[in-house]
């Protein structure tokens, strides 16, 4: 009985020329996006407007995106998967909902009347458009690059990091129309209170209502059915445009005299409540991680004494800071990648195991075994290079001392030991000199006693 053979696919040249091809194009065209939107705004605020908007609103974005990266410490994703989620958000998520935006304004003005727009819009049209441009990113990365998406904390991180993005570039347009409409004295208040209400108050409220969209991303990249990943994407888009229309509706409605009920009681138990999914997910990974080290350990990959260190984030910690004492931050830096591409083979495992990784499973298993072997080597080239510069050889010192300029101190000369004549014994006679008279008269007398002795030992004839 012969069993089937499951081909799979093998990196080519033209598959690794689209591999590099494709990421290149998807960041021109992002930066063009963002092009058309910087021109756009500047058309609105003005340059001034655009200068003092951008300043203001780094403000916020740093810390927001720093909380969105620490909660990703078990497998960081890849940086530039990072950062086009917050080009994403940025550049094409901004341009295209502001143009179905206005677009929607000017056509509910027409419909419904003049200034029915500033009541419709905010609350039924701008949430819509906002979350499911913004949450397209997501459902592409489960698309086209599922590999990177392990769970819920991905799927949090990215809706994060595109939402962050996102409310750079609209904070960029609120602050600058709040510098350019209200001129005069209250110029700087009025740019102050634009920067507290969406800098200090509400930071995440656009990370959260995307975050969202990303737990259902998170749900279907971890379950084997069909239904299942469609309705957990429908569930958490349907749940994000209902918190980001309830909170354009405490600002707009009343006078946004139900903004602080809708902050105190909906948005902050949410974010809590966020974050505790977030530490809960982290320990899972945690106890998967911990779950598959034994077996590395046992097929190879891994030392057995590594198993207790790389269980823990503690453990992890404390192993880059000792080798970062004792062998310098190139050596810690390799470390690092060592310990993330563990990681990836062990969350890599767990999917095989569950049955949601697909048809090329077995080539991404290959592929992360020797992404950790490759990480072994680096880590033994890195040590190995600490330790020749550490304990560099004569000649080698000598050379490096002369090319940064400092001067060589020539070794100074040992002093030759001065041999020291053994004394004489006191009681030892001197010996006679050969040419004199009592010298010559013993060395005749011994030659006459040797004569006479060499005679008698011979017999006669």
């Amino acid at each position: 009985m012969t069993q089937a053979t499951r081909v799979i696919p093998m990196p080519t040249s033209g598959r690794q020329r689209r591999g590099v091809l494709a990421p290149v194009l998807g960041l021109i065209a992002l930066g063009f996006c963002g092009l058309v939107v910087l021109g756009l705004v500047g058309s609105s605020v003005g340059a001034a407007g655009v200068v003092v908007g951008a300043l203001c609103a780094l403000v916020p974005v740093g810390p927001v995106v720093a909380a969105f990266l620490w909660m990703d410490r078990w497998e960081p994703e890849p940086p530039r998967t990072l950062l086009a989620a917050f080009m994403w958000g940025a550049c094409f998520a901004a341009l295209t909902a502001l143009l179905i935006n206005v677009s929607a304004s000017a056509f509910i003005d027409q419909a419904l009347g003049r200034g029915q727009a500033d009541l419709f819009g905010p609350v039924a049209v701008a949430p819509v458009v906002e979350e499911a441009v913004k949450g397209a990113f997501l459902v592409g990365m489960l698309i086209f690059r599922r590999r990177e998406f392990d769970g819920v904390v991905d799927g949090i991180v990215y809706a994060g990091l595109v939402a962050a993005g996102f409310a750079f570039t609209e904070n960029i347009l609120y602050l600058g129309r709040a510098f350019t409409e209200d001129v005069g004295t209250s110029q700087v208040g009025a740019v102050i209170a634009v920067l507290v209400l969406r800098g200090v108050l509400s930071p995440f409220a656009h990370p959260l209502f995307t975050s969202m969209i990303g737990i259902g991303a998170g749900i279907a990249a971890r379950s084997t059915s069909a239904g299942v990943r469609i309705g957990a994407v429908a569930l958490g888009y349907v749940v994000a445009v209902a918190l980001h229309s309830l909170w354009n509706t405490s600002a707009t409605v009343f006078g946004g005299g139900a903004f602080m009920l809708v902050y105190g009681f909906v948005m902050v138990p949410l974010f809590v409540g966020l974050v505790v999914v977030v530490v809960w997910q982290s320990r899972r990974e945690q106890r998967i991680v911990a779950a598959q080290l034994p077996g590395f350990a046992a097929a190879g990959w891994i030392v057995p004494s590594e198993v207790p260190l790389l269980s823990s984030l503690a453990g992890r910690r404390g192993w880059r800071a000792a080798v970062r004492r004792r062998s310098g931050r190139r050596v810690a830096k390799a470390v690092a990648e060592y310990q993330v591409a563990v990681t990836e083979l062990a969350f890599l495992r767990d999917r095989l195991a569950r049955g949601t990784v697909g048809p090329h499973g077995a080539y991404w298993h290959g592929e992360a075994v020797e992404a950790v072997r490759r990480a072994v080597e680096a880590v033994r080239r890195a040590r190995a290079r600490a330790w020749a510069i550490r304990r560099p050889s004569p000649s080698r010192s000598a050379g490096t001392a002369r090319r940064a300029g400092r001067p060589l101190l020539p070794a100074r000369p040992r002093p030759r030991p001065t041999a020291t004549p053994r004394p004489r014994h006191p009681t030892a006679p001197a010996f006679p000199h050969a040419r004199s008279e009592p010298f010559r008269a013993h060395r005749e007398r011994a030659c006459t006693r040797g004569g006479e002795a060499r005679h008698r030992a011979v017999p006669p004839a």
